[in-house]
């Protein structure tokens, strides 16, 4: 328990700026940032089951709350677009169940990491970007990445040189502070900040401090809002529940591996659910665990999900102490905090990596550029849009390789690997990717074009070992390739067929191909079956 306290104490120190500074991304007052912190921690703690598990708000889920509060109503007052916030922190929450009951756990698995990099960095770019026209005190520089950075390229000369000096002295403190991550590096620099709005008269040098900050809990309820608000916002809350899941699952199985520890995907739904419409409830931000808090948890020494109860109990007691003292938080030190909490998705090794081994990067720099460019739920469509074409794109163009027999063995391997023989009479073919409608026909033309091209192949093996079952398409094609194959004088045998598709093929009628289907369970099989066949027809 004492290794708990200490780490939820550290905990505690790192989410008390965080959950302000996310505030300011998701354009609401700092008391939601602060409630969602504390029920995220308290509902995880109560349902969730990784140790390390951070539930707090996020740098992203913030960005997309306030991406998706101003497409439902741009220009609204702002009480009225707080209530959509929280209508949508509802509704991801209500999303997170039903997957949940669903067992939908596998749902991350739709997003490829290229994308999801390609995704972090181009959002993580745009947050810094919307951070800037606070540390330069400059009004007007608001939207999308393009118009803030086009503004304050514009307006260069109005820039607030005393508060840009003051954001980037706390940034080096936090990056200095890093090399102890023992002390709560975003707590110091917080309270830095603070003292420094005591001793030096920041408002008189057009420094902007963060205000007065309402600790006064709310009574759970729903947002006032029209039906017609909650339907909009339900299609808007979809990237915010996709971004949290994707997002947190990460972060949980990746510590969960690197200790050995199991975790339930549908579960950990149920957990993040609960936090996001509880929070939702308390007018809180939308929470997930986020990487960086989760892993500061971790080096902190926790060992059971008491850290997290513990984290709770110590960020109320710090609100209730030094709620009043926020008020005098330089805006600067917040922006330093939030760029600090970022760097990790700055760092541009993992995209250019991709360029490395030459796989996925222009899937991941147009994700990147969706975000940028489109903003952040567009862009966030984008790149799941971009995962799952990504997916149809190699299924529907596999690779058909040959096979040969490894010389003294009953294996088959690639062809174009040494000690293999070749017998120029049987072609053995394998699809690199399962059978269905979308490549069928494609493969099994190629099974066909490669007999006609080969003159002394008597007879093809199609092993389907990636394929579980038979749609309606790839069965008309499969019996058709052995109808053209017997037209060219040629035979077809099966191998590696799953019970499944042999029964598909014998209820389509295709007897005499569901037959050699079931007779041939290996590639071995096939191969002695074909090779009787060839010296039964001499």
């Amino acid at each position: 328990m004492r290794y708990d306290l200490i780490a939820g104490l550290s905990v505690a120190g790192l989410l008390l700026p965080e959950s302000v500074a996310y505030s300011s991304i998701a354009g609401l007052a700092p008391q939601h940032g602060l409630f969602a912190a504390i029920v995220g921690l308290l509902a995880y703690a109560a349902f969730g089951r990784s140790r390390y598990a951070v539930v707090a708000p996020t740098s992203s889920s913030a960005a997309i709350l306030a991406a998706a509060a101003a497409s439902v109503a741009f220009d609204t007052p702002q009480a009225h677009r707080e209530a959509l916030a929280f209508g949508a922190t509802i509704l991801a929450g209500i999303f997170f169940l039903v997957a949940a009951a669903l067992r939908l756990g596998r749902l991350s698995n739709f997003i490829s990491r290229p994308v999801l990099r390609g995704f972090a960095f181009g959002l993580a770019v745009t947050i810094v970007a919307r951070q800037m026209p606070g540390v330069l005190a400059l009004d007007g520089a608001n939207g999308s990445f393009v118009h803030v950075v086009v503004t304050l390229a514009l307006r260069w000369r109005d820039w607030n040189m005393t508060s840009l000096s003051i954001g980037v002295a706390a940034l080096a403190t936090l990056v200095a502070l890093r090399r102890f991550p023992a002390l709560p590096g975003a707590f110091i620099v917080l309270v830095g900040g603070i003292l420094l709005s005591y001793v030096v008269d920041l408002p008189a040098l057009n420094v902007r401090l963060v205000g007065a900050i309402d600790v006064v809990p709310f009574w759970p309820g729903l947002p006032d809002l029209a039906w017609r608000e909650w339907t909009r916002l339900a299609e808007v809350a979809t990237p915010l529940f996709l971004i949290i899941y994707v997002e947190s699952w990460g972060s949980m199985r990746s510590l969960a591996l690197r200790h050995g520890d199991g975790l339930d995907a549908n579960r950990e739904m149920l957990a993040l659910g609960l936090a996001n419409l509880l929070s939702g409830l308390m007018r809180g931000l939308p929470v997930g665990a986020g990487f960086s808090a989760s892993s500061a948890c971790e080096a902190a020494g926790a060992r059971t999900r008491l850290a997290g109860f513990a984290a709770a109990l110590v960020m109320i007691a710090l609100i209730l102490s030094a709620g009043s003292y926020m008020a005098r938080l330089p805006q600067p030190v917040l922006a330093a905090v939030v760029v600090a909490a970022l760097l990790h998705a700055l760092d541009p090794a993992p995209l250019l990596r991709l360029w490395r081994i030459d796989r996925d990067q222009y899937i991941a720099l147009a994700a990147a550029l969706g975000v940028m460019i489109l903003g952040v739920v567009d862009g966030m469509l984008l790149a799941v849009a971009l995962s799952i074409v990504a997916i149809l794109q190699r299924m529907a163009s596999p690779k058909l390789v040959v096979l040969g027999r490894l010389k003294g063995s009953h294996d088959f391997v690639e062809a174009t690997q040494t000690g293999v023989d070749i017998d120029p009479r049987i072609e053995i073919l394998r699809p690199t990717q399962p059978l269905f409608f979308a490549n069928a026909d494609d493969v099994l033309a190629d099974v066909v074009a490669c007999m006609q091209s080969n003159a002394a192949a008597e007879a093809a093996i199609l092993s389907l070992e990636e394929t579980p079952s038979l749609d309606s398409t790839t069965l008309d094609a499969l019996i058709e390739c052995d109808a053209r194959l017997k037209a060219l004088g040629r035979r077809l045998f099966l191998a590696r067929v799953k019970r499944s598709v042999a029964e598909t093929l014998a209820a389509a009628g295709a007897d005499d191909l569901a037959m050699r289907a079931a007779q041939n369970f290996s590639v071995s099989d096939a191969w002695k079956a074909a090779t009787a066949a060839l010296a039964e027809k001499t």
